[in-house]
């Protein structure tokens, strides 16, 4: 009889981490019986009853819970007598509250996502990265959105906060004023409007409100990667960065900040993308001038292959697999 493995989902919001979660299910199914138990997330979704049953039996059971109030949610059960391991994912880089931390060593054990949260984090744990559902996030030369007048598109996907860069990028992109095929597409959830306003006043004054579009949070971000000759991801910080590994799976040339996130590890600059200084506007504007009169070459290709090789889920499954075993 195969142990059983669960997955736990608490969140109003399909997320990176609720991607990342649907990415890896598929491929435990060999070695585990696998279920998801929570709300918002595609899966073998089982209910409260069947949880109960199968934490209270002989089984042997694995979950893995991804956010504070999973954990929680679990140590419930084992108060009241439930016999499993816990895994628990440390999915943000910054230093954890003490609540965190508390929860976090209730954990069987920990696994941090890049080398500078695990050590930031200040407990054992085990590093594993995001995989990308390779089959999803392809290239599709011949996708178009109809929204979008110009025929080449540079993308910006995630919410919209200052720490995400958003504002750097837009002061690097004047060169827009004088490309009539090529536009900006910003895609994510708004954290404040106020924040809005401050990008779009950067717009004006750079007389580029024809070639920037602002596009609210969308399941359908594939056909935007699919859109993309160039993507920017000029973040300042970030858990993982799960939209730099999508963006060259899609076979876009990206433009990242280096050291932020798992950017310096999937990207060798000018090898299969290119890296710049976080809030370094000229570094950025020299890139996007250079890859958009094509003085630098576009790297799709060399991107997808990147991914193929070292970061697909398949991968971050058989990287998984081995600390629920030793779990």
């Amino acid at each position: 009889m195969k142990p059983i493995l669960i997955h736990t989902h608490f969140h109003k919001r399909k997320t990176g981490v609720t991607r990342s979660i649907e990415n890896v299910l598929p491929f435990f199914s060999e070695k585990f019986d696998t279920y998801i138990y929570g709300y918002n997330v595609e899966g073998n979704k089982i209910s409260s009853t069947k949880l109960k049953s199968l934490l209270f039996s002989n089984r042997e059971v694995v979950v893995h819970c991804h956010r504070n109030n999973e954990i929680i949610r679990m140590l419930l059960y084992r108060a009241f007598g439930a016999k499993f391991k816990l895994v628990a994912t440390r999915h943000a880089e910054t230093k954890p509250s003490k609540l965190t931390l508390k929860l976090l060593k209730s954990a069987d054990n920990v696994v941090t996502l890049i080398k500078s949260m695990s050590k930031k984090l200040g407990l054992e744990n085990t590093i594993v990265g995001h995989g990308v559902n390779v089959d999803l996030f392809k290239p599709d030369n011949n996708k178009r959105l109809s929204s979008i007048q110009q025929e080449n598109i540079i993308l910006c996907a995630g919410r919209v906060r200052k720490a995400k860069g958003q504002a750097i990028l837009l002061e690097a992109i004047r060169i827009l004023k004088d490309q009539k095929n090529w536009a900006l597409v910003i895609v994510g959830k708004i954290d404040k409007p106020a924040f809005l306003e401050e990008l779009k006043v950067i717009v004006k004054k750079h007389a580029i409100e024809s070639k920037v579009y602002f596009v609210n949070e969308t399941s359908d971000i594939i056909s935007y990667y699919q859109s993309s000759k160039i993507v920017v991801v000029p973040s300042f910080s970030e858990g993982f960065s799960l939209v730099t590994a999508e963006a060259m799976s899609c076979g876009c040339s990206v433009i990242a900040t280096k050291n932020v996130g798992v950017h310096s590890s999937l990207i060798t600059h000018s090898k299969n993308s290119y890296l710049f200084e976080a809030g370094n506007v000229s570094e950025l504007e020299i890139l996007l001038s250079k890859s958009i009169k094509n003085e630098i070459p576009h790297l799709g290709k060399q991107a997808r292959e990147e991914i193929l090789k070292n970061w697909s889920a398949k991968k971050e499954a058989e990287n998984l697999i081995k600390v629920y075993q030793k779990t």
